[in-house]
């Protein structure tokens, strides 16, 4: 055997073990080519929930700045600095959607945010406000709202607490958007009942 030919097969066997014992220590059970394979298919996930983040504006409700014409890129999706009043239920501002675990999801799970998306509810029990448009999310197909929760938990974790919920009977400290009724009429009598 020649040296050039025994350095090609003592480096193919190298990498051979490298993945045998990779998949030992890491308990896979995946194949090399399964594994090199699944961070390219984990990319394209993450760049899919990019594009959905990006076309569906949450960084509108979730960047601050954005609402008052300056959005502060660097605090990209940490939450917004406006707040929306609904009637009789109060002010709601979009929370922190970065990894950071003190103020962000950062302890929320792939599964808790899709389940936040698709029914409304956070792991806590609470129910998003309205203002919240799950209810798009929720016709969303499971791949796409995996995607969406892979790029939320691939981001730079931002450490910034987004102020709120704050109830009807209180006032918020920041700025406001509201949705009111006319003047001349009851919020809700003109709307029909389901």
């Amino acid at each position: 055997m020649t040296t050039k030919r025994l350095m090609k097969t003592t480096a193919r066997h190298a990498v051979i073990i490298a993945c045998m014992v990779h998949g030992v220590f890491a308990g896979s059970t995946e194949s090399w080519a399964e594994t090199a394979g699944s961070s390219d298919s984990t990319s394209k996930q993450i760049a899919r929930g990019k594009y959905l983040v990006e076309f569906g504006g949450c960084n509108d409700c979730h960047t601050p700045g954005y609402f008052l014409g300056k959005p502060d890129m660097s605090l990209y999706l940490s939450g917004s600095n406006v707040g929306f009043e609904i009637p009789g239920m109060g002010t709601f501002v979009g929370p922190n959607l970065t990894p950071d675990k003190e103020t962000g999801l950062g302890n929320w799970t792939k599964e808790e945010i899709i389940t936040a998306l698709q029914t409304g509810v956070r792991p806590d029990g609470r129910v998003l406000a309205t203002v919240m448009p799950w209810q798009a999310f929720a016709k969303l197909n499971k791949q796409d709202v995996g995607a969406i929760a892979d790029y939320l938990k691939s981001l730079q974790p931002v450490r910034n607490k987004a102020a709120g919920p704050f109830g009807s009977d209180q006032k918020a400290p920041i700025f406001v958007m509201a949705v009111r009724p006319p003047a001349d009429e009851t919020f809700g009598a003109d709307q029909p009942k389901h």
